[in-house]
């Protein structure tokens, strides 16, 4: 049962900030994840905000530079289809075609879905973990086959967007508002760690809400796709993942970034990988090095010793592909 709250939806986004600023306040954007947070009781609301009515937190365009202005408010199924993000940034498209199911991409918004908070059972039950304010994660002695293998330290839960890392191997940056103004993060410091700051997933302050998200232009050379590994063909959060942006100039690897999901409770960049394919021919060699220099380093728990094999194989088929001429660019 939802708990009792009131609702405002506001015209102007300075009338969103300003009673989002208000202790107890929520943003209602797609509400996918919103209201199940209410339902399991994660946390409560005095007021829930809706941001349906902001223009201006709407659309996909390309920016004067030759990158991409992504409104917060956008679907992710608007994201999927856009004809500029297909055919420039395919790793963007294809990491928001495989978010969840149809129904949920044309309801659920790319800022809400970089902003979920995470599905662990045992936070999204009844259950007084660590992350709510307890002294255990009971994950490290529970059931843990979908929990973290990389960067759990107090807690294991996995990250569960799959555009974050996307977003993150293409160097995006979120806009950040709220009644104070507004400022720049780049997507790859939005997430924290929970050696870091375990009771929140990202650096957003009481009152913050990520307006819009800025994509660089793809670099010279780039290739990149997401590839995602779950227990069903639809609908499933990952098991492992990742998103993969490469530049090959002259036959050579000259840039990559590898960002991991479903392995870790922020979307993973595996450096160790990234330096394993520079200079190198992109081929079946080079993916294979990269694919073991993606799991150094891993730290399964007892029922999840599987996600090293699955990082291994899923980053190994990904820059397989990528090889590829005719991977779209």
């Amino acid at each position: 049962m939802l708990p009792s709250f009131s609702y405002a939806r506001p015209r102007t986004l300075k009338d969103a900030l300003t009673r989002l600023s208000a202790s107890g306040a929520h943003p209602h954007a797609g509400g996918t994840d919103l209201l199940g947070c209410l339902r399991d009781g994660v946390f409560d609301a005095r007021e829930v905000v809706s941001l349906s009515d902001l223009a201006e937190l709407r659309g996909i365009a390309r920016t004067k530079d030759g990158g991409l202005r992504i409104g917060a408010l956008a679907t992710l199924a608007e994201l999927a289809r856009h004809p500029d993000v297909v055919s420039r940034y395919p790793v963007l498209a294809q990491g928001a075609a495989a978010a969840a199911s149809p129904q949920l991409r044309n309801q659920g918004t790319v800022g809400g879905n970089v902003c979920q908070r995470p599905r662990c059972w045992y936070f999204r039950g009844d259950f007084l973990c660590a992350r709510k304010g307890g002294e255990l994660c009971y994950a490290e002695n529970g059931e843990n086959e979908y929990h973290a293998i990389f960067g759990g330290s107090g807690c294991h839960i996995v990250h569960p967007s799959d555009t974050a890392p996307a977003l993150v191997a293409l160097g995006a940056t979120a806009v950040v508002a709220s009644a104070k103004g507004s400022r720049r993060v780049p997507m790859e410091k939005l997430f924290v760690l929970p050696a870091v700051d375990i009771h929140h997933e990202t650096v957003l302050a009481p009152g913050e809400l990520v307006t819009e998200i800025l994509v660089p232009p793809p670099p010279p050379g780039a290739r990149s796709l997401y590839r995602k590994v779950r227990s069903r063909a639809a609908w499933d959060f990952a098991l492992a993942g990742v998103a993969a942006v490469v530049s090959v100039a002259d036959g050579k690897v000259t840039n990559a970034r590898l960002v991991l999901s479903g392995v870790a409770p922020v979307p993973w960049r595996v450096p160790g990988a990234e330096r394993a394919l520079a200079g190198k021919p992109l081929d079946a060699a080079s993916a294979a090095v990269a694919a073991r220099a993606a799991v150094e380093g891993a730290a399964p728990l007892a029922g999840n010793g599987y996600k090293v094999d699955l990082v291994r194989g899923v980053v190994e088929e990904a820059l397989t592909v990528l090889a590829t001429p005719a991977t779209p660019a």
